[in-house]
């Protein structure tokens, strides 16, 4: 356990981050099953559920939560598969 003032903060403040980021990243996983499920059952609302996913990834990676070559890889790999 931390012994300093400032070590104790920083505990935690990183386990809120950890929690806020898991729960983020849990949201992108199901985004992206949505997205899946959706193309499998010829859903016409798919084009509406890629522009939020699309946003989820580019608004988490401009939070820090993930990269922004990770949530570019994975936006290009779910449109590619969307298309195909």
């Amino acid at each position: 356990m931390a012994n300093h003032k400032s070590a104790k903060k920083r505990a935690k403040q990183s386990q809120v981050r950890r929690l806020r980021n898991r729960s983020v990243k849990t949201t992108l996983k199901n985004l992206e099953k949505n997205v899946r499920a959706a193309k499998e059952a010829n859903s016409e609302n798919r084009d509406e559920l890629m522009r939020k996913t699309q946003s989820a990834f580019h608004k988490a990676a401009k939070k820090g939560v993930i990269h922004k070559k990770t949530a570019s890889r994975k936006i290009s790999r779910l449109f590619k598969y969307i298309n195909a």
